[in-house]
């Protein structure tokens, strides 16, 4: 058994569920990422075999110390963040960076997962890609394991959520030729079951192995499979030739939390069959796969009973602003624009955090919420995230998860809470949420910090500004509500501080 065991790209989707399933079975695992906060977050990183490293995998000199003492690497990295351009180009210098890394540290092999497509077809960028990043990392003297899937079915995944969300929402259906490409999906269980057994058979090093599940479908199927599954009504679906790809990912961005941005490459890869051509993985590594059903029943399930460990919208980089470590103007950088607040409340601070901790998703903003929802509404036709991405869990809050249209940036539990706005915006927001004990019940504070850009920013500021006075003010009450005070002040304005500096574990 192998000492260490890398796992770069920890907090993602797959990566965020293949660190525990390695901790159990004995390895010790260093998670890789690259936001130290983020990974302490998770509920593995105190588990005595793991250890936690920040790196990022276009820094090779932070790649190789990160490395240093492992004997595999996990390579979980893919740059088709929502918003990001040329995803292509930075897989590519990542996959570079991380072979050379790995050979410098004395790493002995390293696992890949990739996408399934033939690669002698036109494939689409996004699967090109994921093909390139597969023969860059082999091209080293390390040897890789490379193991390709198609859609991955599992609670939380991009491509689940795109089928449960528009079988859930719609009724009828119209949608492009793509609809009829046969495709071979996996249980997300199934995945990690490989990953961790190809680590287990020598064997299997410096070989590409096809992984899916027992049955072919097409997506049409699998659009009437989840609504069996799911107890909903048949759906009526129309294929046709007109629909272009760039209607189908906006069609898709406003039906589902996916932006058009990640559901255009996501869609234009459905037109690719994605098929295994061998089964070689089965006779190394034998598993009970799950049929499609089987794995939509448990996705379903866990969904309902919010049991998500990892989600689509919680990958990907923590892009926290400089400015906002600072609440004072003439250190941040810029003009930055400050709303505080703050209300006393006859209830222990513990109580007021439940509240806190329940934000967003199925609990909305306590105050005001058919504006939040037409906040939401607007910023998703602008091509925004909206309101409906909701949040992973219930009560269950770690930075770097999203909520809404806000990420998290901190995280002090009992304390404080840092969100990062990603609607669309003409400048960078921040909403800061302190709490501290005050006589016999609490203090809470909250800070609204904005920097614009340019003209548009600087009016879009001071004409929200009643707006946000109002608002503010009443999400306070509220908050003091539903935390249960009997005895509540109003909400009062605090003064500008330039020694407020915020200590964000970003």
């Amino acid at each position: 058994m192998p000492q260490t065991v890398a796992v770069l790209g920890a907090t993602g989707y797959i990566g965020g569920r293949l660190v525990p399933a390695l901790l159990a079975e004995g390895y010790t695992v260093r998670a890789i990422g690259r936001s130290a906060g983020k990974l302490q977050c998770r509920p593995w990183a105190h588990h005595p075999q793991t250890q936690i490293a920040t790196a990022d995998a276009l820094d090779l000199a932070s790649l190789c110390r990160a490395l240093e003492g492992c004997h595999v690497l996990y390579y979980l990295v893919h740059s088709m963040a929502p918003g990001k351009g040329d995803f292509a180009q930075r897989d590519r210098q990542a996959a570079e960076t991380a072979r050379q890394a790995a050979a410098a540290a004395g790493v002995e092999r390293i696992i890949y997962l990739g996408g399934l497509g033939d690669p002698e077809t036109n494939l689409s960028e996004h699967l090109r890609s994921r093909f390139e990043v597969g023969q860059v990392l082999g091209a080293g003297p390390v040897p890789l394991t490379w193991l390709r899937a198609a859609v991955i079915l599992g609670a939380g995944s991009a491509s689940f959520e795109m089928i449960r969300y528009l079988t859930e929402r719609l009724p009828v259906m119209v949608v492009p030729r793509w609809v009829d490409t046969p495709c071979q999906p996996i249980a997300v269980s199934n995945v990690l079951d490989y990953l961790v057994g190809v680590l287990r058979v020598p064997e299997s090093a410096g070989c590409m192995f096809d992984i899916g599940g027992p049955e072919v479908l097409s997506y049409r199927q699998m659009l009437h499979l989840y609504a069996e599954v799911a107890g909903l009504p048949r759906r009526y679906i129309v294929g046709v030739p007109v629909l272009t790809l760039r209607l189908s990912s906006l069609w898709i961005h406003l039906v589902t939390p996916i932006p058009a941005s990640l559901a255009r490459p996501l869609a234009e890869g459905l037109r690719n069959p994605a098929v295994c051509r061998e089964n070689a993985i089965q006779r190394l590594v034998p598993v009970r796969l799950l049929s499609p059903r089987e794995a939509m029943a448990r996705a379903i399930e866990r969904t309902r009973a919010h049991q998500v460990t990892s989600c689509w919208s919680d990958a990907g980089p923590l892009p926290a602003p400089e400015w906002a470590s600072c609440a004072d103007p003439h250190y941040a950088g810029g003009t930055v624009f400050q709303e505080a607040y703050a209300v006393e409340v006859d209830v222990p601070p513990q109580r007021v955090w439940e509240v806190i901790t329940r934000l967003g998703g199925e609990t909305g903003w306590l105050f005001a919420n058919r504006l939040w929802a037409v906040r939401g509404g607007v910023d998703r036709l602008l091509g925004g995230v909206g309101l409906r991405r909701g949040r992973r869990h219930p009560t269950d809050i770690r930075i770097g998860d999203a909520l809404d249209f806000w990420r998290v940036l901190d995280v002090v539990p009992g304390e404080r809470l840092v969100l990062l706005a990603e609607m669309r915006l003409p400048g960078e927001a921040v909403f800061d949420l302190r709490l501290s004990p005050h006589g016999g019940g609490s203090r809470v504070e909250l800070r609204a910090r904005y920097r614009p850009k340019g003209l548009w920013g600087m009016v879009y500021w001071q004409a929200l500004v009643p707006a946000h006075r109002w608002l503010f003010r009443g999400f306070l009450k509220r908050l003091a509500w539903a935390a249960g005070a009997r005895r509540t002040q109003n909400p009062y304005r605090l003064p500008p501080s330039s020694e407020d500096a915020c200590t964000l574990s970003y």
